[in-house]
């Protein structure tokens, strides 16, 4: 079993990045990309716990602000179990984390954030 405690410091600056341009796109009210960023920023760290929780909250918490009840109700789970499934190697790579794809299916992932997995040092992550 593969346990994940915490994320690489080569990834960290991606994922930061992702989050201040959720966070940005947020305040402009530009929603659509806003969530864009989230999902990037949840297939980046899915496979660490403590990120990975960050990211299903704030999709909680943005879920919330648009009054999305699906939204809100499909985090609650991941909230419950992501974390965990992180922890101990078991998530469905490629995931974006929302309530519109199934918690446990996997997704391909996306050119561009392939060449940041490969840019951190995870050459072999969605591969």
């Amino acid at each position: 079993m593969n346990i994940n405690t915490s994320m690489p410091q080569k990834l960290k600056p991606f994922f930061q990045k992702e989050i201040s341009d959720y966070r940005e796109n947020l305040q402009y009210g530009n929603l659509q990309k806003a969530w864009e960023h989230l999902e990037r920023a949840h297939i980046l760290v899915q496979a660490f716990p403590w990120q990975h929780t960050y990211v299903d909250w704030k999709m909680l918490i943005f879920g919330i602000k648009i009054k999305s009840f699906r939204e809100v109700i499909g985090q609650i789970p991941r909230l419950l179990v992501g974390g965990v499934k992180s922890f101990v190697g078991r998530i469905p790579v490629g995931n974006t984390g929302g309530a519109n794809v199934p918690p446990l299916k996997p997704l391909p992932i996306d050119k561009e954030i392939l060449e940041i997995f490969t840019k951190a040092g995870m050459r072999n992550y969605g591969s």
